[in-house]
């Protein structure tokens, strides 16, 4: 097995555990900096915070663990922003379907955050083994930006 598929299996394993926590972290402490990353209602955006979120926490854990090993993978960082943004409207697109089947029920919710993350984080696997992009060192502006978003809409959308 190639370490950069390790690093994608670690990457989907930390990013699926975060997703739970994240998904109740607002209604145990409900304030300002914890509604950026948590949902503070059940709408489909909401969750889409928390995608983002724990793609994010799962490539942060795949970056650290390359940082400790002393091991360069390429676009690691970049491949996470990808991945996280892509995971979006895969939930998005399969949490309306499986609603509409079956009702929004929680045990969906998470199914379908554990499908999008692992449909990402292939879609990551194939960004890694890419040569570098230039946009790599400016990864974090990006998720900066996105996170500046998401609050915006979270609290100025009528």
């Amino acid at each position: 097995m190639s370490w950069i598929l390790k690093f994608k299996i670690i990457g989907t394993i930390m990013a699926s555990l975060a997703s739970l926590p994240l998904y109740f972290l607002y209604k145990k402490f409900p304030n300002f900096f914890t509604s950026i990353f948590s949902q503070i209602n059940n709408s489909l955006w909401e969750h889409s915070k928390v995608i983002f979120g724990s793609m994010l926490i799962g490539g942060i854990t795949q970056k650290l663990i390359s940082i400790v090993k002393k091991m360069y993978v390429n676009n690691i960082c970049f491949s996470t922003f990808i991945s996280a943004i892509v995971a979006i409207p895969i939930y998005i697109i399969l949490a309306s379907i499986l609603f509409s089947i079956f009702g929004e029920r929680n045990v969906i919710k998470i199914l379908v955050t554990f499908i999008a993350i692992l449909i990402a984080e292939l879609i990551s696997y194939f960004v890694m083994k890419q040569p570098e992009f230039k946009l790599e060192n400016y990864t974090i502006i990006f998720a900066i930006i996105t996170y500046i978003i998401f609050m915006f809409i979270t609290y100025f959308k009528k």
